[in-house]
């Protein structure tokens, strides 16, 4: 099955400069052909990927800046584009900026990438265009690279290969008719339904107060200088530095439970809207001024929920599962704190605190999160139960390809817009 293998690159200066290049060429054929789209979509017409691809390959004959960098990054960022567009609408669809999206880029032939082993501790592959390039070996590659993806984080280069591991999905999980309910919270990240907590503290106390100073120092700095730069590289190191550790804890819990349980529950958390900002509340009296809506609450849980890395354990276990046999589904995760998990009575009284849970019909007390998480288990059960199309959960879905299936329903609106006179002032790229 397909699989993915990271490694932190070292690349030449030189390397390193033209990397920029080639990721800035792809933003850049990013937000052209984004606002080309939605041109089109103003006019009632649209614009699909192949007509962008022939304008593309005019626009390499015009501008030298895009000749120098490899067609196939650009294909796959026009390829990449259209796929956004086909699954949130254009207008959803978010613009790239050179200092919020880092650069990346994907060379798609797997064929044409060599990797070479150095020693124990380094090796070094052969990329269009970059030429070879050292890699850190922190792992066997352990399979045939189908693509790579280049990309930047913080101040370091990093390489991404989709590799055919050869393994195939196990027929039966090695614990049949195990089941777990997870319950993610902000005290406790993991809360299972048997008792067991997965827990770690991603930035200490310390960590945070050097991270407001770095910020505050990245404030005073003048655009554009290298006191600037560099301010912003210390800012990475420590972001990137806390958001290694929270990989390493999903991958380290998505293993436990894929490995211990056939059935894993959890429950379909909105993160989006959940931490979504607070409306302000005009003041009636005062024009001009507001009531206390209670932001800066709000704010600091949004950011203890975003701490916890929410759906990042549940997309590494996912991943995980693929090798188990275990399946992963979500409940409705209405009630399931307030509901006993003995005599299934719902009453909000019965959570007296973050930690307690005392039913007010039975008297049953219990840890709230454990609680919560025997009534997810429950859920998820019963829904399991149910016959439905049996898709493993685990599962990677196949892949949306550019193609005569996904630009179909658009055939008659491309139509118009080839023969609609109105569409002469529509910028190419």
């Amino acid at each position: 099955m397909l699989t993915g293998r990271r490694y932190r690159l070292d690349l030449t200066p030189g390397q390193a400069e033209f990397a920029e290049r080639i990721g800035g060429a792809c933003r850049s054929v990013w937000n052209t052909t984004l606002e080309q789209r939605r041109i089109y979509r103003r006019r009632g017409a649209f614009i699909g990927y192949h007509d962008q691809a022939r304008q593309l390959v005019e626009a390499k004959g015009e501008f030298g800046w895009l000749a120098e960098v490899p067609g196939h990054c650009l294909q796959q960022t026009l390829i990449d584009l259209d796929q956004a567009c086909t699954r949130h609408s254009t207008w959803k669809v978010r613009w790239k900026s050179r200092v919020r999206n880092a650069p990346s880029f994907r060379f798609p032939e797997g064929g044409k990438i060599t990797l070479e082993r150095l020693n124990r501790r380094w090796a070094r592959a052969k990329l269009p265009k970059l030429g070879w390039v050292r890699l850190r070996l922190t792992r066997p590659l352990g399979g045939k690279i189908k693509n790579a993806t280049v990309g930047r984080d913080g101040r370091h280069w990093y390489v991404s290969f989709l590799v055919e591991d050869g393994l195939a999905p196990p027929e039966r999980h090695a614990n049949p008719g195990s089941a777990v309910g997870i319950d993610r919270g902000v005290v406790k990240v993991v809360t299972r339904s048997d008792g067991i907590f997965h827990h770690r503290v991603f930035a200490r106390d310390r960590e945070v107060e050097h991270a407001k100073k770095l910020q505050r120092d990245f404030a005073r700095t003048a655009k554009g200088s290298a006191r600037r730069k560099k301010a912003a590289g210390r800012v990475a190191d420590l972001a990137g530095r806390i958001g290694r550790r929270r990989q390493d804890f999903a991958a380290k819990t998505a293993h436990a439970l894929a490995a211990g349980f056939e059935l894993v529950v959890f429950e379909a958390l909105a993160t989006k809207n959940m931490t979504a900002g607070v409306e302000p509340r005009p003041d009636p009296e005062r024009p001009g001024a507001f009531l206390p809506n209670g932001a800066a609450a709000k704010s600091g849980l949004n950011r203890s929920i975003l701490d916890k890395g929410w759906h990042r354990i549940d997309l590494a276990t996912r991943g995980r599962a693929r090798y188990t046999g275990t399946y992963v589904i979500t409940v409705n995760p209405a009630y399931t704190s307030q509901r006993c998990s003995v005599c299934t009575v719902v009453d909000g009284k019965s959570r007296e605190s973050q930690a307690v849970f005392r039913c007010t019909s039975c008297g049953h007390t219990e840890h709230a999160d454990v609680n919560a998480a025997k009534n997810i288990l429950t859920a998820g059960r019963a829904e399991f139960a149910q016959p439905r199309p049996g898709v493993r959960a685990g599962a990677r879905r196949p892949r949306n390809r550019v193609g005569r299936k996904a630009n179909r329903p658009a055939t008659a609106a491309q139509a118009t817009a080839q023969t609609e006179p109105e569409l002469a002032g529509i910028p190419r790229l």
